[in-house]
């Protein structure tokens, strides 16, 4: 899981397994960046859709901006604040960045953590990259 600005730039990178759900990653993930600044705006896909990660992002101050699933009935937003979605290529571009690191793409490590260094060391030449 990865937190990005506006620009790109990876603010904070969560490791875990496979097989936990987005959304039970999403405040670990929000810890886990590397400002102090707490963001105003979270967009995320669908698999965020659940009541009570709407409840704790709003009670933290998050705005968080995801499509609802067909199935809900009772929706937390409206299309006004579903516009700021288009804007969720930029998180997708900044995984494309990730992948060009071929390191991250085959994992060859087994230790958990020689693995979050070298995905650390890309976010930092991808934020050196983007703010020089």
């Amino acid at each position: 899981m990865v937190l990005v600005d506006g620009q790109g730039v990876p603010l904070g990178v969560h490791l875990s397994a496979a097989t936990p759900a987005e959304h039970t990653l999403a405040e670990a993930t929000l810890d886990a960046r590397v400002t102090e600044r707490q963001p105003d705006r979270i967009i995320a896909d669908k698999g965020y859709d659940a009541r009570y990660l709407w409840e704790r992002m709003k009670s933290r101050g998050v705005d968080l901006i995801a499509p609802h699933l067909r199935t809900r009935t009772n929706r937390y937003q409206d299309g006004r604040k579903l516009r700021r979605y288009r804007r969720r290529w930029i998180a997708e571009r900044t995984n494309a960045w990730l992948f060009n690191f071929r390191r991250l793409v085959v994992r060859y490590e087994r230790k958990l953590e020689v693995f979050r260094a070298f995905l650390q060391l890309a976010c930092a030449l991808i934020a050196l990259r983007r703010l020089a």
